[in-house]
C-alpha cells in the first residue's frame, strides 16, 4: 500500500495537471493546515473546553456550538494570509469573507463548512470538515469579489473535499481525477495516502435516512424506503440495512468505504425550506467526491453539480452514493410526476403506521 505523505500527492497531480500548480496547491495545504488544527481541538474534546454552546446563532438561525466558531476561526487563520485567494464563504458566516487589502489576493474562491455534524460534538461522535475550491472569475478591474462570485454550478469546482474526525482522522480529497483518502499519521503530522482512487460500489443493500421525517416526504421517496423495509418478502427481494449518523460526513465516509445511499429528500415539514443540505457547503462538494468516486448525486429531479445556485446559503434535497440506488430513486420521481407511479402493495403484508396514507 502507498503510503506517501499528502504534499507528493499534490506534486503528482500537479505533473499530470499543470494547471494545479503553483497557488492551488499551496491553497490546499492551508487547508490541509486547517483541518490538522480542528482536528487537534476536537480530538482534546472537554479538556480544551472547547464543547458546549457558543451561545450564538449562524445564519441559518442554528446555535453554534463552540467548536463551530473556532474552527470557522482555523480556516480564516490559516487560509487568508497566503496569497491564493480572492474571497471565502463560510456556512458560518452571513456574508463572504474578503481577503484583507493587507494582504496579497489570488484567483481562488474557498467555500466550507467548517464543522459539519456539530450537534455530535458534545456526544463524541464523529464531525467533520467540508470544502469546495471555485475560481475567481476574472473581472478585470481589480474590484473586491461579491457573493455573485460565487454562485457557480458544481461542474465549476476545481476541487472539492472533506476531512472526517473520527477514531483517525482522515482527509478525502478530489481534484477532478478520482477521489484519494489520507489518514493522519500523528506521530509525524502528515497526511498520509492509504486510500487512492476510491471507488463506490455500484449497489447495495444499505441506506442512510433520517426516518422521523417520513410523513413530510414525497411519496418517491416513500416508495423507496417501504421497500427497502419490505426486505426479501417486498419487490428488491433483498434485506436492507439503514443507518444515520446525523452528521453528512460519516454518512459519504460510509458509503465511500462500502457503498450505500444517503438521503435529506425535499420534504413538507417546513415549507420554506424545501431542501435541507446546503448545496454550496455541503451538497456541491459532496456530489463532487460521490461522482469522482463512480457514484452519483441528485436532488431526485436533476444532477446536484448542474443546479445554478442562486443563493450562498440556497438549500437542496440531497440523495448520493451508490450509481443503481440513486438512478432508482430518480426513476421514482419520474414515474410519480408522469402518473405512472406504481408502489408496490402486498396481498399479504401491509405496514402499519399511526399516519394515513392520503
Amino acid at each position: 500500500m502507498r503510503t506517501y505523505q499528502f504534499n507528493k500527492f499534490l506534486i503528482e497531480e500537479q505533473r499530470r495537471n499543470p494547471a494545479l500548480a503553483g497557488d492551488f496547491s499551496m491553497l490546499i495545504s492551508d487547508v490541509v493546515r486547517s483541518c490538522k488544527a480542528i482536528a487537534q481541538g476536537v480530538s482534546r474534546g472537554s479538556l480544551a473546553g472547547v464543547l458546549g454552546d457558543q451561545g450564538s446563532e449562524n445564519v441559518q438561525g442554528e446555535a453554534q456550538k463552540k467548536l463551530d466558531v473556532l474552527a470557522n476561526q482555523a480556516f480564516i487563520h490559516h487560509c487568508e494570509w497566503g496569497g491564493h485567494l480572492a474571497a471565502m464563504a463560510s456556512e458560518e458566516m452571513d456574508d463572504i469573507y474578503p481577503i484583507p487589502a493587507s494582504n496579497p489576493r489570488g484567483k481562488y474562491l474557498l467555500v466550507f463548512d467548517p464543522l459539519d455534524g456539530s450537534s455530535n460534538i458534545d456526544v463524541n461522535l464523529s464531525v467533520g470538515s467540508i470544502f469546495s475550491v471555485l475560481r475567481c472569475p476574472d473581472n478585470g478591474d481589480g474590484k473586491t469579489p461579491t457573493a455573485a462570485d460565487f454562485l457557480q454550478p458544481g461542474k465549476c469546482q476545481v476541487a472539492a473535499g472533506y476531512a472526517l474526525y473520527g477514531p483517525s482522522a482522515m482527509l478525502v480529497l478530489t481534484v477532478g481525477n478520482g477521489t484519494h483518502g489520507f489518514t493522519l499519521d500523528r506521530n509525524i503530522g502528515e497526511f498520509l495516502l492509504t486510500h487512492p482512487n476510491l471507488v463506490i460500489a455500484p449497489e447495495t443493500r444499505e441506506f442512510a435516512i433520517n426516518a422521523s421525517n417520513e410523513r413530510f416526504w414525497e411519496k418517491p421517496v416513500q416508495r423507496y424506503v417501504a421497500e427497502c423495509l419490505a426486505g426479501r418478502t417486498g419487490v428488491r427481494e433483498k434485506d436492507f440495512n439503514m443507518r444515520w449518523v446525523a452528521s453528512m460526513v460519516a454518512e459519504v465516509h460510509r458509503i465511500l468505504m462500502r457503498g450505500g445511499v444517503f438521503l435529506y429528500p425535499r420534504d413538507s415539514k417546513d415549507l420554506g425550506k424545501p431542501g435541507r443540505l446546503r448545496l454550496m457547503y455541503e451538497a456541491n462538494p459532496m456530489a463532487m467526491i460521490v461522482e469522482q468516486a463512480g457514484g452519483l448525486a441528485s436532488t431526485g429531479r436533476e444532477r446536484i453539480l448542474d443546479v445554478q445556485p442562486t443563493g450562498l446559503h440556497q438549500r437542496v434535497p440531497v440523495i448520493l452514493g451508490s450509481h443503481a440506488e440513486v438512478e432508482r430513486i430518480e426513476r421514482y420521481h419520474r414515474e410519480y410526476e408522469n402518473g405512472e407511479d406504481q408502489p408496490f402493495r402486498s396481498p399479504l403484508f401491509s405496514t402499519r403506521t399511526l399516519f394515513r396514507d392520503d
